[in-house]
């Protein structure tokens, strides 16, 4: 499996793959996806992919589809030239969001990636609460987040955002780049190991793809300028894709995203909010929402200045988005229930129609 390993295959894989294992001339790895368009990498090359009629009809929502980072089963078709994808393999770990509006679809980003880089420009684009946001994303992803602050050269109190995004991501590396510059590009590429995959998110124009070009030492993605007026760039990246490094490490570049709705919070966002998670556990009632109850632990530190009113009030937005969307993936799960046991009823009557008939 060593022409696996390059695009970052892994005992893991091998271990909940296929029974009987996988041969290197059956798996491949997702690399772009656009409009339900594949290209696929293998041991022997690049390929265009189709989907399986299982996999295209039956899917219940976009998690039953490929995405990016992806290994899948495959099967040469047209004399070796495409390939059609039938299973996708277990997912060591994935990262969505939830699109905007009330139905709150759920939208994959990347799966099976090591490293999630939250990049955020200090030209204007640094915000304290969507850093919270996009760290609780990541974590409950299963991957390790790493802050990267791009634009470093153009932010006079670019030392204060750096303990600040470190303050409210404890343990998590921070790291200030200048990508133009070259500055800090060094330290993004030392966490980068051989095999390893990395994400990039953020919004337009902060510097995603023209970091991806420093790392690679040539321009092997589009970029775009910046308005000046309000820091907002446009979509140069228009799809999903995935890079092979000099160095090893796999990264895939996103399109920017101007809004991050949480799929799943999870142990994320005890993860991202420590001090409030430990508090909790003081509290008098164990289902605690620290809004109102009494004997609220969390409360009682709130008003004695222990902890920060701004991060307070985010772990309690993202508290009550992440349970309104819970609640609304309980409906969904009823309605999709309802309606596959509607259709298997009316299969039933045709079935018996046509016996009486005969």
């Amino acid at each position: 499996m060593d022409e696996l390993k390059v695009l970052g295959w892994s005992d893991w894989f091998a271990e909940t793959g296929p029974e009987g294992g996988a041969d290197p001339g059956t798996v491949a790895r997702v690399t772009a996806e656009l409009r339900g368009e594949y290209r696929l990498r293998a041991a022997a090359g690049e390929f265009p992919a189709q989907l399986a009629p299982r996999l295209r009809k039956g899917a219940a929502d976009r998690l039953d589809r490929p995405m990016v980072g992806d290994w899948v089963v495959i099967e040469p078709v047209n004399g070796g030239s495409e390939v059609t994808i039938h299973d996708i393999l277990p997912r060591r770990t994935l990262l969505a969001r939830r699109g905007a509006g009330g139905g709150g679809e759920v939208q994959p980003i990347a799966a099976n990636v090591d490293l999630v880089f939250i990049v955020m420009g200090l030209d204007g684009n640094y915000n304290p609460r969507r850093l919270e946001r996009y760290l609780v994303a990541a974590r409950e992803s299963g991957a390790e987040p790493v802050v990267i602050l791009s634009k470093a050269d153009l932010c006079p109190d670019a030392a204060e955002r750096v303990a600040e995004a470190a303050a409210l991501g404890p343990g998590v590396r921070v790291v200030p780049v200048s990508s133009l510059a070259g500055e800090g590009v060094s330290a993004v590429r030392e966490v980068l190991a051989s095999g390893v995959t990395a994400c990039f998110v953020g919004s337009s124009g902060v510097g995603k793809s023209t970091l991806v070009n420093r790392l690679a030492g040539e321009e092997v993605m589009a970029t775009g300028a910046v308005r000046e007026r309000d820091a907002k760039g446009r979509h140069t990246t228009t799809h999903r894709q995935m890079i092979l490094l000099p160095c090893g490490a796999i990264v895939i570049d996103t399109p920017g995203m101007r809004e991050f709705g949480l799929w799943q919070a999870g142990e994320g966002l005890d993860a991202s909010f420590p001090e409030i998670a430990e508090l909790a556990k003081q509290c008098r009632f164990h289902d605690c929402s620290h809004a109102h109850e009494p004997g609220c632990a969390v409360r009682d530190a709130l008003a004695g200045g222990e902890i920060d009113q701004g991060r307070y009030a985010s772990y309690l937005k993202l508290r009550k988005e992440d349970e309104a969307a819970a609640a609304r993936d309980d409906v969904a799960a009823r309605q999709e229930r309802k309606g596959k046991e509607r259709r298997i009823a009316k299969g039933r009557r045709v079935v018996l129609r046509k016996k009486g008939e005969n």
